[in-house]
């Protein structure tokens, strides 16, 4: 019965480690999303890149990108080690203050949009899109449409270390090395 005790307690204790195991690796390779808000103020604090993930709730690509190429861990990494990573809905509600102008929601329709989302559009409301700004908070790219861990990797390596400022695009895709599984 003593043995039984034993291994009982050691189960246990092995099942807690592999449980807490396993839950500090999954939040290590997740993008760790901020408000806008928050991404400015840390902006603020220590300049970096920010990108912004425009999406709307009912957007089927929007969740594909979410499950599939953010959720992929080489991509969550270099979400977060390069950019101050940011989700902004362009249907939400609420108004955003930013530049000292106020961003509201307009209703156009059954549905509508968020001011915001369409200034950092240019007013082509396609989703998802993904844009780019840099250490100043100025526009680096846009990039309407679903994005595969593929081409996210290259652009995220190609914004992100900032080699726009040495190569151009064509030059820099032809000779780019995945590190994807």
């Amino acid at each position: 019965m003593k043995h039984y005790l034993t291994y009982k307690k050691s189960v246990k204790q092995t099942v807690l480690i592999l449980f807490l195991a396993s839950t500090s690796w999954c939040q290590a390779q997740t993008v760790e999303w901020l408000t806008f808000e928050e991404a400015i103020a840390l902006h603020k604090k220590a300049p970096k890149k920010i990108l912004i993930d425009v999406y709307t709730d009912w957007c089927g690509y929007c969740k594909k990108m979410e499950r599939v190429t953010y959720e992929n861990e080489t991509i969550a990494s270099l979400v977060n080690n390069y950019f101050y990573p940011v989700k902004f809905n362009a249907e939400q509600k609420e108004n955003l203050i930013y530049n000292g102008k106020t961003y509201s929601f307009i209703q156009k329709g059954r549905k509508g949009f968020h001011e915001f989302a369409a200034e950092l559009l240019n007013g082509k409301m396609s989703y998802p899109s993904t844009v780019f700004l840099g250490n100043d908070a100025s526009l680096l790219d846009k990039i309407p449409g679903y994005l595969n861990p593929q081409l996210m990797e290259k652009i995220l390596v190609y914004l992100g270390e900032e080699k726009f400022n040495s190569e151009d695009w064509d030059h820099f895709n032809k000779n780019f090395k995945s590190t994807l599984d």
